[in-house]
């Protein structure tokens, strides 16, 4: 096998924009390496050891000569990688990231313990994979991370001769091309997506291959808009589970400001007719209150409302779905929770990370209707425009690969949808976390003083404590009963995302108790003192019952980091929602009562969580078939439709 015929040079040979086609379904991606043969490369590169940095540039100049033999090529390549990594960070990659490395080089998913060095991992990967001239996206679960990871691995980059950047929400168009020429670019999955989006809207299908790629290639006509992308050839996601499956619920919807003064008018109206409205008798709520329905007798109230002069805005279905969508906005959505109020704007929060998530807002006039509610300036209400999913974006890449701390329990879904393997790369160390046993209590307003009790008694022995909640309302509740007790903390949550680092770079210390709404992919350690970790390393106290048992891991996996010490635990509510909903009220009151039998509560959790995550995958496999049934698969066009 040539070199060529292994890695996707872009260009003549594969197209003017290089990407998979997926309309048959997930890619048969290739068999590769066995494991014991991943393993013999790891052995042979950590023997090979690092190589002087004055060195590289004539080790980089020779890999030319090794082009026919693709084993040979890849050693030599990954043991440069490794050397520029020791020399620009001052420490020498280990073995297990070596095999991760290669596992991710072979279009697989890493499983890597928490603190083990996955972004080292990648960092190699991505480079060996730019050595050989593909363009990698090495996908990160926030701006924050995208722009420090591209500054911090400046230096290796520049040792192996290559160009690295970043992509952020708030880069134009020109930057984001200039970032995305560079030999490895960090961006978040919704950038990437989005972009892809906006390209698949300017290329033109009249046009032959041919003519296109002269196109392209001829200087860009006056008032002539230019893709940024230069195709998909290479994706590496940090935090792979999170993107392909947490954050693949929900379509991503390319969307334009449309709207009127009479529209506003229009949802005011709707509103104000929403807030007359009695539960059981004029509507009626959905599971999880995300779906409200007129009754009869609503829709009847109706007739008070003055019929608008418009031809939709006067229509009866039109006034009614108005009405349904206000009823969401007011009772189905909380501050707090699903939103946040912050420089007279409304920020959405991304249930995953917890943090604000700029730039993105409701379609359908939802989002205005919330403004209305909150009583802040509106915005122009979004018109779709284009959209695709996860599962339709990321399986068009022509290599696919990932690295996290908690696949395993998503292995298969990811091999049906992406065609991804998993393989488990082995700890260096064995953990040396303790784990006290589950404990639940009836209600949230007797679970916040005894978090607060415990977390109290962790301080004082000089240990650092990070507690985590669902909500943002949590956080605050359970921030305003440390302060009454006049314990010292910090919270993060989508109120105070913008100054994580400085959160995080503290949370290590000394009698230090952080509150936050959650820490699956923000992808920051938190660096213990050396006198907490000789009374225990960082205590991890989850308060917050998650749809899936593998965000579970990701927030606890947060104690006990490289083989350190440290403990975690979970203090649970019977009021939590997820509880609320699988669980009937009088299974919930014997569970939380006074002498519930050990293991109990440790079951019905597992139960839960075992429940949830089906119907979210049901609705994941749902999302997909209806993106492919309306043959919205990002096929270029004029319309956009994809």
């Amino acid at each position: 096998m040539t070199l060529a015929a292994r890695w996707p040079f872009p260009g003549l040979a594969w197209g003017e924009y290089p990407e998979q086609d997926v309309r048959a379904g997930a890619p048969r991606r290739p068999r590769r390496a066995g494991i014991r043969a991943l393993h013999r490369f790891a052995d042979a590169a950590a023997v090979a050891g690092t190589v002087p940095a004055d060195e590289l540039p004539r080790r980089l100049a020779a890999l030319s000569s090794l082009a026919g033999e693709p084993e040979a090529w890849l050693l030599e390549a990954t043991v440069l990688a490794a050397s520029a990594l020791a020399a620009a960070l001052g420490h020498a990659p280990h073995r297990q990231q070596l095999f991760a490395a290669r596992v991710l080089l072979d279009d697989r998913l890493a499983e890597m313990a928490t603190g083990e060095g996955k972004t080292a991992a990648i960092a190699m990967a991505a480079a060996v994979a730019a050595l050989a001239s593909t363009p990698v996206h090495v996908v990160t679960a926030n701006d924050y991370l995208a722009e420090r990871d591209a500054v911090r691995l400046r230096p290796f980059y520049s040792l192996l001769g290559l160009h690295v950047d970043c992509v952020t929400q708030s880069m134009d168009a020109a930057r984001r091309r200039q970032a995305y020429a560079a030999h490895v670019t960090y961006c978040t999955a919704k950038e990437l997506a989005f972009d892809y989006l906006r390209d698949a809207m300017l290329r033109t299908t009249d046009l032959s291959p041919l003519e296109r790629r002269a196109r392209r290639l001829a200087a860009p006509a006056p008032g002539r808009s230019q893709p940024v992308l230069r195709g998909l050839c290479m994706a590496i996601l940090d935090e792979a589970d999170t993107v392909l499956v947490d954050e693949a619920r929900v379509p991503l919807v390319l969307a334009r400001a449309e709207g009127s003064a009479l529209e506003e008018a229009f949802h005011a109206g709707a509103l104000a007719q929403a807030r007359e409205l009695e539960a059981g008798t004029h509507y009626e709520s959905g599971a999880e209150g995300r779906r409200f329905v007129l009754t009869p007798a609503g829709r009847q109230r109706l007739a008070r409302w003055p019929v608008a002069n418009h031809p939709l805005l006067g229509h009866r279905v039109h006034r009614e779905n108005a009405v349904e969508l206000a009823l969401l906005a007011l009772h189905g959505l909380q501050r707090d929770r699903d939103y946040v109020v912050r420089e007279g704007a409304v920020a959405l929060v991304d249930e995953t990370t917890g943090r604000a998530a700029a730039g993105r807002a409701w379609s359908a006039g939802l989002h205005q209707l919330v403004e209305l509610k909150e009583g802040v300036a509106a915005t122009r209400r979004n018109s779709p425009h284009s959209q695709t999913t996860f599962q339709r974006f990321f399986p068009r890449y022509l290599r696919l690969a990932g690295a996290s701390g908690t696949v395993r329990e998503a292995a298969r879904e990811l091999r049906q949808v992406y065609g991804l393997r998993l393989v488990l790369v082995p700890r260096r160390t064995p953990s040396r976390v303790a784990s006290p046993p589950l404990a639940l209590w009836p209600d949230s307003a007797a679970l916040w003083p005894q978090v607060a009790a415990r977390a109290r008694a962790l301080a004082l022995q000089g240990r650092a404590v990070l507690v985590g909640t669902e909500t943002v309302a949590q956080s605050e509740a359970l921030s305003a009963v440390l302060a009454a007790q006049g314990l010292p903390h910090r919270v993060l949550n989508a109120r105070q995302d913008r100054e994580e680092s400085e959160l995080i770079a503290r949370a290590g210390q000394a009698g230090c108790i952080t509150v936050a709404t959650s820490m699956a992919g923000r992808g920051t350690d938190i660096l213990c003192a050396p006198e907490v970790l000789e009374r225990g390393g960082l205590h991890v106290i989850l308060c917050q019952l998650n749809g899936s048992a593998r965000i579970d891991r990701q927030f606890l996996g947060r104690a006990g980091r490289q083989g350190q010490p440290g403990s975690a635990e979970r203090m649970l509510a019977a009021d939590f929602a997820l509880l609320q909903r699988w669980c009937p009220a009088w299974w919930r009151r014997w569970m939380a009562r006074p002498g519930a039998p050990a293991g109990l509560a440790k079951i019905t959790v597992a139960w839960v969580q075992f429940r949830q995550s089906f119907t979210d995958r049901y609705e994941r496999v749902k999302l997909s078939r209806v993106a492919s049934e309306e043959e919205r698969d990002l096929a270029f066009s004029r319309t956009g439709a994809a």
